[in-house]
């Protein structure tokens, strides 16, 4: 499974030879509306195709809808669905999502991705990852204040000792531990050496995971990092670990244990405070900047702004809409079609400009939101 915050902005908003297909669907966990999604997703891969051939009548469209048609097949697939689930194609291009909120169904072809229902989702400011760990076994999960699931990981974390040690650590372990039976004294000392062992196989484990979830999943997340462990397992890797993300206080409990939904109410209950402390921190600044004259709650001066660049922190209102069109070479305002905010919204236009120029979008619940406008950009500059 492709990873959206390695891939979302910057390999996702880039220029790319269109056409440029984007299919996004609800996704069900539960039986009957489960075993409709296969046939919702044929329906919109017809869309596709229609849309396509209307578009491109002279072109052989086949070969970009294969990889779709194949997804629609994969039975494995489509029986661990998530909340929702995004599918972007182009030439020589396919990349599949499952995500942790809803979207509408949707299918686009144009000359490029229509990623807006991903920002709102990966750029919300309540979400979070956790890490759960033991001696054996390394599982990553990402949540919400909604959900919380088990994502998978890169391809570079050892998701078990012997990924990480790369050998048969039982046949090692007991080959170190044969000593003269008759002996006491032999016994101890091959115990001794059995549980040295043990523990240095172990911190290399503990360090591999953390090094590679640091590389592969913090660092392009930027999202906190629960850890979820035995407490000697939580003393040992936070001694080891030295990834920033990692937050000082876990759950003491084995990862294998617990049900996820369990698991989301415990670790919810440590991220809220934190979630509550960073949202009023960008309030805070907001306001700061606001009243310097280096902030703006407009939607014509952010618009500006966001085309030159100069926005440093945009927060924008969760599930708000305005129809309209942002012109990207001038940063003016294009009135939109009520009747179609998917496609013309300028709170999406205008995050987007934001992320591609290396900004920050924050997405914040209506009533959290500092000003009544829907969005409050703070400048660089």
């Amino acid at each position: 499974m492709d990873s959206l915050d390695r891939d979302y902005p910057h390999l996702l908003l880039a220029e790319r030879e269109g056409p440029c297909l984007s299919l996004y669907q609800p996704t069900h966990r539960a039986f009957p509306e489960r075993q409709q999604d296969p046939i919702r997703f044929r329906n919109l891969v017809k869309d596709l195709e229609q849309s396509l051939l209307q578009r491109y009548p002279e072109r052989d469209v086949a070969p970009l809808l294969a990889p779709f048609r194949r997804l629609a097949d994969d039975e494995g697939f489509w029986s661990h669905p998530g909340e929702g689930l995004a599918v972007l194609g182009a030439n020589d291009f396919f990349r599949v999502y499952r995500l942790q909120r809803p979207v509408a169904a949707l299918a686009v072809v144009a000359d490029s991705f229509h990623t807006k229902p991903m920002m709102r989702i990966v750029q919300s400011a309540d979400r979070y990852q956790v890490l759960g760990i033991d001696r054996q076994r390394a599982r990553l999960f990402e949540g919400n204040r909604d959900g919380l699931e088990e994502v998978a990981m890169a391809a570079e974390v050892p998701r078990t000792i012997d990924d990480a040690l790369d050998r048969d650590i039982e046949r090692e372990r007991s080959t170190r531990t044969h000593g003269r039976a008759n002996s006491a004294s032999t016994t101890r000392q091959g115990t001794d050496v059995r549980q040295d062992s043990i523990d240095a196989d172990t911190d290399a484990f503990f360090r591999s995971v953390d090094r590679s979830v640091a590389e592969h999943h913090s660092r392009p997340s930027g999202l906190p990092l629960i850890l979820v462990a035995l407490p000697d397992h939580q003393a040992r890797f936070r001694r080891l670990s030295s990834n920033p993300a990692l937050t000082s206080e876990g759950i003491d409990r084995n990862p294998e244990s617990v049900g996820i939904e369990q698991l989301r109410e415990e670790t919810w209950k440590l991220v809220l405070p934190r979630y509550l402390e960073r949202l009023s921190g960008l309030i805070d600044a907001y306001g700061v900047a606001y009243a310097k004259g280096q902030a703006t709650d407009q939607l014509p001066d952010a618009a500006r702004a966001a085309v030159e660049g100069r926005i440093a922190c945009l927060l924008l209102e969760a599930d708000r809409q305005q129809a309209g069109r942002l012109v990207p070479e001038t940063g003016s305002i294009v009135p939109g079609d009520l009747d179609n905010p998917h496609l013309d919204d300028l709170f999406d236009d205008l995050g987007e400009h934001v992320l591609r120029n290396r900004g920050e979008v924050i997405i914040v619940p209506a009533e959290s939101m500092p000003t009544d406008t829907g969005l409050a950009a703070t400048y660089r500059f």
